[in-house]
């Protein structure tokens, strides 16, 4: 099985949730094709010389894919953003808003796949519950360790493990910190906001990860994505959790940040089972790009939060 062979086999469009009224913030759809959410965001504000901080998006999408999400900028002439020409990056103006977007202001996603390099007798089995796992975008490399220092505030780590990374905004890491040796704070806001944020929820979505690999239930129970103000409804699940943060020596209260506030997380809930929507299987056909093999064709939609490639997984019987 390969999923995502070349960026067509895989079609991700947002289902938006912001509202739509006249305001400060320009809402446009933007479609891009092998890019990062954030590299895409950070070419846009580039190209039109403006702060990053004038956009928001709702949810980061797959590189490898084409994709298309809503995005708010602060004060624009829609205009100007319609004389870009960007290399695989588009942008339609839709409506304005008086709210920025931001991550969360969406319903859901619905997707288009292609699963290639199958067996003529590959069997897909769609009628079992699918556990709602994060999947591997989520975690990328050195996310968790970097949300885990954040948490420890070990920031120093943490700026050693982002420039690891070799990211987008690694230069600027760099560049800052030989004018201010020693400020690892400084350095880490240099990293996109909604990155920072990213890593400390790459955590969090590890220890959802490893207490639903622990538990059994026929029911869609809700399950904490912890925080500060986490309050345990079940006993089983309260052990559990506890237990994956002692072993880290991290306690709830370590989500306060208090020397990046806005990093500090107060936690909330996601359910236990993930249930695709308006799904729809193609027949097995010949696979025009691996020879011998065939291919399958999958759309439906997830509420937000919910990862296509898990469900995929699920149905070809891969774990996660």
């Amino acid at each position: 099985m390969i999923l995502k062979q070349i960026p067509e086999d895989f079609i991700v469009k947002e289902i938006p949730g912001f509202e739509e009224m006249n305001g400060s913030y320009s809402i446009f759809l933007l479609k891009k094709t092998n890019y990062t959410t954030e590299k895409a965001i950070q070419t846009i504000c580039d190209s039109l010389h403006i702060d990053r901080k004038r956009v928001g998006y709702a949810g980061i999408k797959d590189k490898k894919a084409i994709t298309s999400q809503y995005i708010s900028i602060y004060k624009i002439k829609k205009e100007k953003v319609r004389a870009l020409a960007l290399k695989d990056i588009e942008l339609e103006h839709v409506s304005n808003s008086k709210k920025p977007i931001s991550l969360g202001n969406l319903e859901g996603n619905s997707f288009g796949i292609i699963i290639r390099d199958l067996d003529k007798n590959a069997k897909i089995n769609t009628n079992k519950k699918i556990k709602n796992y994060f999947d591997e975008q989520r975690f990328s490399k050195n996310n968790v360790e970097i949300g885990r220092a954040i948490l420890k505030k070990d920031f120093k780590k943490a700026v050693d493990l982002v420039l690891e990374k070799k990211g987008d905004y690694e230069e600027k890491v760099h560049a800052f910190l030989d004018n201010h040796p020693n400020n690892y704070i400084g350095a880490l806001r240099k990293v996109p906001h909604k990155i920072l944020l990213l890593f400390v929820h790459s955590y969090q979505s590890h220890i959802f990860n490893k207490t639903i690999k622990k538990i059994n239930s026929q029911k869609n129970i809700k399950i904490p994505l912890v925080g500060f103000g986490t309050e345990y409804k079940d006993d089983n699940v309260r052990r559990i959790i506890k237990e994956i943060l002692k072993k880290d020596n991290i306690s709830e209260r370590d989500f306060v940040i208090s020397s990046m506030p806005d990093l500090s997380c107060e936690g909330e809930e996601r359910d236990f089972y993930v249930e695709p929507k308006d799904l729809m299987v193609s027949k097995l056909e010949k696979d025009d790009l691996n020879k011998g093999k065939y291919k399958v064709r999958i759309s439906f939609s997830l509420s937000k939060g919910a990862y296509a490639t898990n469900v995929v997984k699920h149905f070809f019987n891969r774990n996660i």
